[in-house]
């Protein structure tokens, strides 16, 4: 239906604010050559969650769990390493390890939006949505966090999950004032629109999102029943030989065809 503002179907890059490890309480100076060596680890355990994170966008979990604990082996400090994991972790269930690296790499940088982020979309695939919602809402409150659309998307995708439109709406609507060019928000706010009514404004939206992206068989279906419901049989047409054209595989075609519109 759309990418997930998270970690799931379409990646973004997931990479946090770099935080450099705490300060040592000494009126001493490190020596130069242990300066060094502690940013040489910082260096090397960048490069493997970097290097792991590209192999996690191409499905190599083996590969990039190896790169994560690379990371972890080489600076013990580094949350991103533990962040990684845990997103390994996620995708192949081992849920009680993915919460574990979770809370380490939140301990290590407490608030960090992008791990915030990611450990609200694992909790709230593990159906603890209302627990998930206080983390999107701290990452999207970091003044310097660049995308905020994206915990509030996923925070509006857990409150619908939680069947609470009116909560999911806020989220969206907020995450559309962050971003307007959010279609993501923009089609579930569509859609939310049209399960409540206001068919005139679930159609403005929706042709929003087809001015930013080609059609998906989910898009095109909530064309056509918003079409079929407020009479105009030319659009409805027009959508209905889309789905029949290009998503003759999809869950939508199966539905109209057996004339199951709501």
């Amino acid at each position: 239906m759309m990418r997930i503002w998270a970690i799931v179907l379409v990646l973004p890059m997931l990479f946090g604010c770099e935080t450099n490890p705490p300060a040592r309480e000494s009126s001493m100076q490190e020596p130069m050559s242990q300066q060094v060596a502690v940013g040489d680890a910082r260096k090397r355990a960048k490069a493997h969650v970097d290097l792991g994170m590209e192999y996690l966008m191409n499905d190599n979990l083996s590969v990039a769990l190896d790169e994560a604990r690379s990371a972890i082996a080489a600076d013990s400090s580094y949350s991103l390493g533990y962040n990684l994991l845990a997103l390994v972790q996620m995708y192949i269930k081992e849920n009680r390890g993915a919460e574990e690296n979770f809370q380490r790499a939140l301990g290590l940088t407490p608030g960090d939006p992008e791990i915030s982020n990611n450990y609200g979309w694992f909790l709230c695939q593990t159906e603890r949505e209302q627990q998930s919602l206080p983390y999107f809402v701290s990452a999207s409150n970091v003044a310097l966090y660049p995308t905020p659309t994206k915990p509030l998307t996923n925070a509006g995708i857990c409150s619908l999950a939680m069947k609470d439109d009116k909560g999911a709406e806020d989220f969206l609507r907020k995450a559309l004032r962050a971003d307007p060019t959010n279609a993501d928000a923009q089609f579930l706010v569509a859609d939310i629109c049209y399960r409540g009514g206001r068919l005139e404004e679930a159609r403005a939206r929706l042709d929003d999102v087809h001015k930013r992206r080609e059609f998906s068989a989910q898009s095109a279906w909530l064309g056509l029943r918003i079409a079929r419901k407020q009479g105009d049989r030319e659009m409805e047409s027009r959508y209905a030989t889309e789905i029949r054209r290009r998503f003759q595989n999809s869950a939508e075609y199966r539905m109209m065809t057996q004339g199951q519109f709501e």
